[in-house]
């Protein structure tokens, strides 16, 4: 008979004790061993996720996230690899695609992952989401590295028909307010980045881009910006299209930090490199907005909801092609004299997202623009 594949779930943890529990509950009866590393925890942690039937190992924590994840790998004995943080789960849907891959002849496989923000209770509506690999062979050819933000390394020689997306979902519930209070994150996340800087030279460009993620996260928009344009060019500078995601976050930090026509005069260029990027187009709707460009802003949110909310190959705000773009083609409408068509779009992100704040002040009446952030930070 043959043997049926076996799947480890690996985890790094420390002073999770208020959600260990429920991570380690969603993938009960789908991994066949639960490995968690524990870092120096000084809550309940260990002693909870060995009551929900995980082995325990503890590692001392030396600021350095692939090292501790290599560790956990070395633990695992299963066939396959899924990876999980304390603060994330595993939507119950998703658990069959889990398995049926394992049977299979792939080595990696992306599920989406759902980053909710803002405050309790989660909601879909306040989220971005992101196709990401979380699942994979065991084997030494994969590996993570980097200190923070750390990565999984693909080795070159695999081909496209070896790697899959999985209709499955990961819930991550880390970058919701109280979270991001209680742990402090980006002022940690800012110290191992800059050990990292200065322990590598020739470091990865994506250090300047996770710097300047945490420095927008903390209000610091001018600094923000100086490390994402270095991350741009020093992408450009080894012969490599600087990532979406950067562009992302450069445009959200200008917006915020009212800089609308130095936006207006690079936006375009970053769309030719990403066209199908839904959130800098609404970026783009957003900076002819502030320009008092309605007008030309209007075609712009329209292209946004033909572009929809539904792809993962990058970073994405729920929202940017539906709710929140008939929201801003309400606004522009109002803008252009044309009243009820405008009350007509509102009434549309309304059907789509019921408690939609903005869209809601305009349907009382108020008829009053505010300038809202572009949306959450990014994750």
């Amino acid at each position: 008979m043959t043997r049926k594949p076996r799947l480890s779930l690996c985890m790094i943890v420390r002073d999770e004790a208020k959600w260990i529990a429920a991570c380690l509950d969603s993938v009960r009866d789908v991994a066949d061993e639960m490995i968690v590393v524990d870092t120096g925890s000084r809550d309940s942690t260990p002693e909870l996720a060995e009551r929900c039937g995980a082995k325990v190992y503890e590692r001392a924590w030396n600021d350095d996230f692939a090292e501790a994840r290599n560790y956990s790998l070395e633990r695992a004995s299963g066939d396959w690899i899924l990876w999980l943080d304390a603060d994330e789960r595993l939507d119950p849907d998703g658990r069959q695609a889990v398995r049926d891959i394992l049977g299979t002849d792939k080595w990696l496989a992306s599920l989406t992952v759902v980053n909710y923000y803002g405050g309790d209770p989660p909601d879909p509506s306040r989220s971005n989401r992101l196709a990401q690999h979380r699942l994979f062979r065991n084997s030494p050819k994969l590996r993570f590295r980097n200190a923070i933000h750390e990565q999984l390394m693909r080795i070159p020689e695999f081909s496209a028909d070896a790697i899959v997306h999985l209709p499955a979902v990961i819930h991550h519930y880390g970058y919701m307010d109280d979270p991001v209070r209680e742990k402090s994150k980006s002022v940690r996340n800012l110290r191992l980045i800059s050990r990292s800087m200065q322990r590598e030279p020739d470091y990865d460009p994506w250090l300047d881009y996770h710097a300047a993620g945490e420095l927008y996260r903390l209000g610091r928009l001018d600094e923000a910006l100086d490390f994402v344009q270095r991350a741009i060019l020093r992408f450009l500078e080894r012969r490599k299209l600087p990532p979406s995601l950067l562009y992302r976050l450069k445009y959200a930090a200008l917006i915020e930090a009212g800089r609308y026509g130095e936006a207006a005069r690079g936006i375009d260029a970053a769309i030719r490199l990403h066209p199908d990027y839904v959130d800098l187009h609404l970026y783009k709707g957003i900076i002819l907005l502030h320009l008092d460009r309605a007008d030309e802003a209007l075609p712009v949110f329209r292209h946004c909801l033909r572009l929809g909310d539904g792809g993962t190959a990058h970073l994405t705000c729920h929202g940017s092609g539906s709710f929140m773009a008939w929201y801003h083609i309400g606004r522009c409408l109002r803008r252009l004299g044309r009243h009820g068509e405008a009350r007509e779009a509102f009434a549309k992100a309304l059907e789509l997202r019921p408690d939609y704040p903005e869209a809601l002040r305009e349907m009382e009446g108020c008829g009053v623009d505010r300038d809202q952030p572009v949306h959450d930070r990014p994750g």
